[in-house]
C-alpha cells in the first residue's frame, strides 16, 4: 500500500502497541500527586536522566532538517542545530540552578523569584501557545513531511495540476543545467523568471504524495496521547529508553544504504562539490553559515535555552544535582554525535538529487532517500524512528505543557482544587494541546522557516530568567518591559504585520538581492514573489516571516541591503540575543527593586546542595530559611548585585571534562569530512 510493504507495516504496528502497553504499565506504578504526575517523584537517576534528556532533544526535525539544510548550503548548514555543542558546558551548571530552585514547573521562578504572579500566568499561557504552535506542531509536520515521502501517489492517479506541477518541476531544473553550460536564450530566460517566481511560490513538486495530513495527524497524535495522558513524566521517561535506542538506528541506517546506492565513498567525492565539504562556509553571497553566523546562533541558543518550558521538568525529577548535570551533558552529546551521521545523510542526498534530479523541496531529502534505498522492514524502521523521534519530544512537551497549565494558570484560577482535580485538568490539557498540535501542523509548511522560528521564541524570557539567576537588581516592570517588546519585535510582530497588505508591498521591505545563482533572493522576507509569476513587472509582494530585526537596524542606519547573506542572517540572531538585555537591564536600573527579604531567600536556596535523602533535603532547606547568608562566603564578587559563586571541584572538574569532549566531537567531525570530501 503506497508503496510501503506489509513487513514495515508490521515493524510500526509492532512499536505503537510497545509503547502504548509502556505507557498503560508506569501508569500503575505512579504514585499520586503532582510531583509524581509532572516531575515522575524526583526519583529519576544517571541513566532515564541520559535518556531522557537525549529523547527529549533528539528528534525527527533536527534529522531532517540538518539533511534538508545540508542539501541546500552544504555541511556548514549544519550549525543552526550543531552550534549547541559549544552549551554543553553551560548545562554542566545550568541543569543544577533548575534542580536547586526546587520548583515544579519555569513558570514558578517568576513568582518565587520576583513575587509577580501576573508575570508566572504570562509565562504559562505564553510559552503553552508556543510549545503547542511551534514544537509540538513542528514536530508533527516533520513527521508528516518524511512519511510523504514514503507513501507517494502512482502516476496514472495524477490530477492535471499535479502532472503540471511535477512537469514544472522538471523543466526548472533542465533550463537551469543547460544554462550552466552556455548561455541562456530570451525565451529560456523569460521562462525560466516564470518557473522560478512558482518555485519560490512552493507550486512546483517533485513527486506527489498519497498520504493525507489530517488522518495522518489523528493516528498518531492518539498513540502519543494514550501513554502520555495515562502516566505522565513517568510514562515518558520509560518510553524514552525504547525510542532512544530506535532514534540511534534510524540515525545510521541511511548511511551505509545511501552510500551503496551512489557507490561508496568515491562517488561521494567525485559527485559532491569540495565547498559542500566545509564545516564552516566562506560568505560568498549564499546563506551560508559563516564563523560570525556560528557565534550569532551560539549566543542566541544560549540565552534561549534558559527559557524553555522542559528545564524545570527534566531537571527537577532527577533524584539528585549529579544525576541533573551527568543526564543533561551526556544524552546532548549523544545527539551531537547523531548530527554528524545527519550531515552525511545530507550529503549523500546531494550526490543523488542533482541536476534534472534535485528536488524541489528540500525538506523532503531525508524521506525520498528513505523511500529509494531502503527495502522491506527497514522502512519499516524508518518510519518507526521517525515516531519514536518525535513522539519522545512530543510526549515531554506535553507534560511540561500540562504541568504549567495547573501550576500557573489552573490552580491560581481555583486555589482548593484537590490533587485528582488539578492532575484531571493536565490530563485535559495534554488532550487539548496535541489536538491545537494538529491544527498547527496543517498550517506549517517550510521546515527552515519553522527551525528558526524554534531557534528565537523563548529568548525573551530566557534572558529574564538568566538575570534571575545571576542579577539581585532586576525588577518586575524590567521585566515585563524587556519580555514584551522582545516578544513583539521577535516573535509576534514579524508574523502579525504581514497580515497587512501595505506591509507586504511596501516598497522598501519587499526588495530583493541576487544571490550566485542568479536567483532572485529577499531582504525583510522569507520569501518575496510576483503577483503574476507570469508577468516579470507584476508587483512584488512578501511572504512567510518578516524579519523586523533587520527592519529596526535599518531605522538604527545600519544599510542592511548592502550586507551579504551571511551578514544579514547573523545581524538577526546578534539582535535576537543582545536587545532583551538591553530592555532588561535598563529598565531595572530605573524601577523598584523586589523585597530584599524574598531575594536573599531565593539566593540562599540556589547555593543549597540538594540533600541525599528527603531528610537530608528538609534539614539544608529549613537551615538556609533561617540563615539565608550561609553561603555568601562563595559569591565571586562579594557585596556587589552580581550572585555568580566560585566554582567547587566538581564544577572545575567537570567544566573542563565538557570543554574536551566539545573538541573532541568537533575534531572528529572535521577529521570524518576530510577523509570523506575530495583530496
Amino acid at each position: 500500500m503506497f508503496g510501503i510493504h506489509l513487513l514495515d507495516f508490521a515493524v510500526i504496528a509492532g512499536y505503537l502497541v510497545l509503547v502504548i502497553f509502556l505507557g498503560q504499565r508506569a501508569a500503575r506504578k505512579a504514585g499520586s500527586g503532582q510531583e509524581n504526575y509532572f516531575l515522575a517523584g524526583r526519583k529519576l537517576g544517571k541513566v532515564y536522566q541520559f535518556f531522557l534528556n537525549f529523547g527529549n532533544s533528539t528528534d525527527a526535525n533536527g534529522a531532517v532538517s540538518a539533511a534538508s539544510i545540508v542539501y541546500q548550503q552544504g555541511v556548514s548548514g549544519i550549525w543552526l542545530g550543531f552550534q549547541l555543542i559549544f552549551l554543553n558546558p553551560y548545562y554542566w551548571f545550568m541543569n543544577t540552578w533548575f534542580r536547586r530552585v526546587r520548583l515544579v514547573t519555569t513558570a514558578d521562578l517568576f513568582e518565587d523569584r520576583l513575587g509577580s504572579r501576573s508575570l508566572a500566568s504570562f509565562y504559562a499561557v505564553f510559552q503553552v501557545i508556543a510549545s503547542i504552535v511551534v514544537v509540538i506542531g513542528f514536530g508533527n509536520l516533520v513527521t508528516y513531511k518524511i512519511s510523504s515521502a514514503l507513501a507517494v501517489k502512482p502516476e496514472a492517479s495524477w490530477t492535471a495540476s499535479e502532472r503540471a506541477s511535477i512537469d514544472g518541476h522538471r523543466e526548472l531544473r533542465q533550463l537551469e543545467q543547460v544554462t550552466k553550460v552556455r548561455p541562456a536564450t530570451e525565451s529560456e530566460t523569460a521562462r525560466l523568471k516564470v518557473l522560478r517566481e512558482l518555485d519560490a511560490r512552493g507550486e512546483l513538486k517533485s513527486y506527489i504524495t498519497a498520504l493525507r495530513p489530517l488522518p495522518f495527524y489523528v493516528v498518531y497524535t492518539l498513540v502519543v496521547g494514550i501513554y502520555v495522558i495515562l502516566g505522565g513524566m513517568a510514562a515518558t521517561a520509560i518510553n524514552e529508553v525504547l525510542q532512544s535506542l530506535i532514534i540511534v538506528a534510524f540515525s545510521i541506517i541511511l548511511i551505509p544504504t545511501g552510500l551503496a546506492a551512489i557507490g561508496g565513498f568515491d562517488a561521494l567525492r567525485e559527485k559532491v562539490p569540495a565547498a559542500m565539504f566545509e564545516l564552516i562556509g566562506a560568505d560568498s553571497g549564499r546563506q551560508q553559515i559563516t564563523a560570525w553566523s556560528l557565534f550569532a546562533i551560539g549566543l542566541v541558543a544560549l540565552v534561549q535555552i534558559n527559557g524553555i518550558i522542559g528545564n524545570m521538568g527534566i531537571s527537577g525529577s532527577a533524584k539528585n544535582e549529579f544525576a541533573a548535570r551527568f543526564g543533561a551533558v551526556s544524552g546532548t552529546y549523544a545527539k551531537r554525535l547523531m548530527f554528524i551521521m545527519w550531515a552525511f545523510v545530507g550529503l549523500i542526498a546531494i550526490a543523488l538529487y542533482q541536476g534534472e534530479n534535485a528536488l524541489a523541496d528540500p525538506d523532503l531529502a531525508w524521506g525520498t532517500l528513505s523511500r529509494q534505498v531502503l527495502g522491506p522492514g527497514l522502512l519499516g524502521l524508518m518510519l518507526t524512528g521517525v515516531l519514536a523521534a518525535n513522539m519522545s519530544t512530543v510526549a515531554a512537551q506535553t507534560v511540561s505543557v500540562a504541568a504549567l497549565f495547573v501550576r500557573n494558570v489552573f490552580r491560581p484560577l481555583r486555589p482548593g482544587a484537590s490533587e485528582s482535580a488539578s492532575i484531571a485538568a493536565g490530563r485535559f490539557s495534554m488532550f487539548a494541546a496535541l489536538v491545537i498540535g494538529i491544527i498547527a501542523a496543517l498550517s506549517m509548511d517550510n521546515l527552515l522557516s519553522a527551525l528558526l522560528l524554534v531557534q528565537t521564541v523563548s529568548v525573551p524570557f530566557g534572558a529574564a530568567i538568566m538575570l534571575m539567576f545571576f542579577w539581585r537588581r532586576l525588577t518586575v516592570a524590567g521585566t515585563w518591559v524587556g519580555v514584551l517588546v522582545a516578544i513583539l519585535l521577535n516573535v509576534v510582530g514579524p508574523l502579525v504585520l504581514t497580515q497587512v497588505p501595505a506591509i507586504r508591498t511596501h516598497e522598501t521591505l519587499v526588495q530583493r538581492a541576487v544571490d550566485n545563482r542568479g536567483r532572485p533572493e529577499p531582504i525583510y522576507f522569507d520569501s518575496v514573489v510576483r503577483v503574476d509569476p507570469a508577468n516579470p513587472q507584476s508587483a512584488l509582494v512578501g511572504r512567510g516571516r518578516l524579519h523586523l530585526e533587520l527592519v529596526s537596524l535599518r531605522l538604527l542606519g545600519v544599510h542592511v541591503e548592502s550586507m551579504t547573506t551571511s551578514g544579514r542572517f547573523a545581524a538577526r540572531f546578534f539582535f535576537n540575543a543582545l536587545f532583551p538585555f538591553v530592555l532588561l537591564i535598563g529598565v531595572s536600573l530605573l524601577t523598584r527593586p523586589p523585597a530584599r527579604e524574598r531575594v536573599d531567600e531565593f539566593f540562599g536556596r540556589m547555593k543549597t546542595p540538594v540533600g541525599a535523602t528527603p531528610a537530608e533535603e528538609e534539614e539544608a532547606v529549613a537551615a538556609t530559611r533561617r540563615q539565608p547568608d550561609r553561603f555568601d562566603h562563595t559569591k565571586l564578587f562579594p557585596g556587589s548585585s552580581w550572585e555568580f559563586t566560585r566554582w567547587n571541584r566538581v564544577d572545575t572538574l567537570g567544566f573542563l571534562a565538557c570543554c574536551a569532549v566539545s573538541g573532541g566531537i568537533i575534531g572528529l567531525f572535521v577529521m570524518l569530512l576530510r577523509w570523506a570530501g575530495p583530496a
